[in-house]
């Protein structure tokens, strides 16, 4: 098995429930797919298959998620990450053969070359930075915080953005915008308490 010791490191980290889901999935993909591998992206694990991503596994306060990178068709279920919804335990999972069985077709769209639905979707542009989040990391004593912001991807400043632009009222946004500046000069995302 092609395994990664930061996936032992995320499932040991993992909730008590969420412990033998983590490695149910691991290892009916890796029985599935002997040839994966395991990496992270977006901090939660991976399984890639020709350097492709195959599928992936997250555990939450409450739930996990498993799901693949290029599911058989769009969409998937509504209620959790993933194809199989919110996973509680090993029993909310299909039987290990049907299991693996989607691993294997999941594979074979690796294989014979499918373009991933991700890959279709057009990348968003860079977020437009609010003129007060600006003018405050133009500030000298924000220099860590911009430096932070502007290393991080679109999407991560994208998070902070809409936060502040989201606020309804303006001590809102004055509240978010220090706490945004504050975080950023910790070098954290938004949602650093999830992760």
């Amino acid at each position: 098995m092609n395994t990664d010791a930061r996936v032992d490191g995320y499932i040991a980290a993992a909730a008590p429930f969420a412990r033998p889901v983590l490695e149910h999935l691991r290892a009916v993909v890796h029985a599935a797919c002997p040839d994966a591998a395991e990496t992270l992206k977006w901090r939660m694990p991976f399984f890639e298959y020709r350097r492709r991503p195959l599928c992936m596994m997250a555990a939450f306060k409450q739930h996990c998620g498993f799901g693949f990178w290029q599911p058989e068709a769009k969409g998937g279920d509504a209620d959790g990450m993933g194809q199989y919804g919110k996973l509680t335990a090993i029993g909310d999972l299909p039987p290990k053969r049907t299991l693996m069985a989607a691993v294997k077709a999941a594979m074979q769209r690796i294989e014979t070359g499918a373009p991933s639905p991700r890959s279709r979707a057009a990348a968003k542009p860079a977020p437009a930075v609010p003129d007060d989040l600006a003018a405050a990391l133009a500030l000298r004593k924000h220099a860590a915080a911009k430096r932070h912001f502007e290393a991080f991807s679109p999407s991560a400043q994208r998070e902070y953005t809409d936060w502040i632009t989201e606020a309804k009222n303006a001590a809102t946004r004055g509240k978010r915008l220090a706490t945004t500046l504050e975080w950023l000069a910790e070098g954290r995302h938004r949602n650093w308490k999830y992760l």
